[in-house]
């Protein structure tokens, strides 16, 4: 799926007018599609034409970028049509996986968000890094295979988990369904792991929440205009990802959006799995959702199972999934006061029509009409892959930031 729009970063290129704008500079415009042709870059940086020159041809030697087709003519006077200039989204590739409780999702993506290749399968958190990790890396090894790209084509991964992630580390803090997984270095064996299955040198391995991750996938692929994007998971438990201006909103350490453990009245007898009594997780979730099921005679176990329960138009399921979504709809009430987003997306084992209705009842009820009044309540786009397609576009967006570029142009000797 390839991905536009923005980003939530200035305009580097012509922030750095005057003879300062670098070949990363450069590549950003052409990237976002602002600038994609020679004149069109030396009026948003001011670079004379032979600077220009001398910062494409670096990224043409690399192989980033590529000559398209002829654009406008740039001068009014006439003369031939310029050549534009385009992001080479075929020079490597990029590794993603999406880890829930008990399943995990894994790919090979283009550098513009396009699916080679991906698998699904049981992984089961609660068995620890070292296994899970492990077996990513050989998933990883078999996708490679199949997309028939090769290990060094690799240019990084990025991993989504169900737990709050210090970005600056990597690692998860206290994570509530990850027991074994508080502190461990997740980058550094997952790295090993890709080494040890498919042969790859180091590459970069970025980590992050997967609420935070489907929220920049979706924002990306289906509301690139949308300023203030919240998309809130409901599955095992309930997370929330915020993306404003183009740009995750994480909080200071990585705990923002994680609304399933705000205390509810109606849970207040309900024991959550971080410890505590009375979080909406406890009692809203899809876990919480299949218990009471159980309890009523319905075989299900996990989100999961309501998901196919639903799809199938269980009548019990619907009523509870209903129920839930308003106690959901109740606490975003104060999320949507607070944020003013344009676009609330729901996703996750509920996001079905009951949910959602549940959600809209509490949730218009609640909030002040001017917050809701240019709100959309939708339902996910990508659904299971919106983690995979949100953990590829932050590997691309951070090894492809101007300042990155230059590092890793002086490391190719270009």
């Amino acid at each position: 799926m390839r991905m536009t729009g923005r980003t939530g970063r200035a305009d580097r290129g012509a922030a750095r007018a005057g003879g300062q704008a670098s070949a990363g500079d450069l590549l950003e415009l052409v990237r976002r599609g602002r600038a994609t042709t020679r004149g069109a870059l030396q009026q948003a940086t001011g670079l004379s034409r032979a600077t220009v020159g001398q910062r494409l041809d670096r990224l043409f030697r690399a192989g980033w970028l590529r000559e398209g087709a002829g654009g406008p003519v740039d001068s009014p006077h006439g003369g031939r049509p310029s050549i534009t200039l385009e992001f080479d989204d075929e020079h490597a590739v990029v590794l993603a996986a999406d880890l829930d409780t008990r399943h995990a999702r894994a790919a090979v993506l283009t550098l513009t968000g396009e699916i080679l290749a991906e698998r699904g399968g049981t992984l089961v958190i609660e068995d620890g890094p070292e296994a899970v990790l492990g077996e990513l890396g050989r998933w990883f090894g078999e996708l490679l295979e199949r997309s028939a790209r090769s290990a060094r084509e690799v240019c990084g991964v990025g991993l989504a988990v169900p737990g709050p992630v210090d970005h600056a580390t990597g690692r998860v803090v206290q994570p509530p369904i990850m027991p074994g997984w508080d502190g461990y270095d997740i980058t550094g064996r997952l790295a090993r792991a890709l080494t040890e299955h498919t042969g790859a040198p180091p590459i970069p391995v970025l980590v992050d929440n997967d609420a935070n991750l489907m929220a920049y996938g979706e924002q990306r692929a289906s509301h690139p205009d949308c300023s203030a994007f919240v998309l809130v998971k409901v599955s095992t438990g309930i997370g929330a990802g915020v993306v404003v201006d183009g740009s995750v909103y994480r909080g200071v350490d990585g705990g923002a959006g994680d609304i399933g453990h705000i205390r509810v009245p109606e849970g207040a007898q309900a024991l959550c799995r971080c410890g505590s009594h009375g979080c909406l997780a406890a009692v809203a979730s899809g876990g919480a959702v299949a218990r009471r099921l159980a309890a009523a005679g319905v075989p299900a176990e996990s989100g999961s199972d309501v998901r196919e329960l639903l799809a199938a138009g269980h009548p019990e399921a619907a009523a509870l999934a209903r129920e839930a979504g308003r106690l959901v709809g109740d606490v975003l009430a104060t999320v949507v006061t607070l944020l003013n987003p344009g676009v609330l997306m729901i996703a996750g084992d509920l996001a079905g029509t009951p949910f959602l209705t549940g959600v809209r009842e509490l949730l218009y009820q609640r909030a002040l009409p001017r917050s809701t009044a240019r709100l959309d309540v939708v339902a996910s786009r990508l659904g299971e892959r919106a983690g995979l397609v949100g953990a590829g576009a932050l590997v691309v967006e951070h090894l492809y930031a101007p300042e990155r570029v230059e590092e890793r142009l002086r490391a190719l000797g270009v």
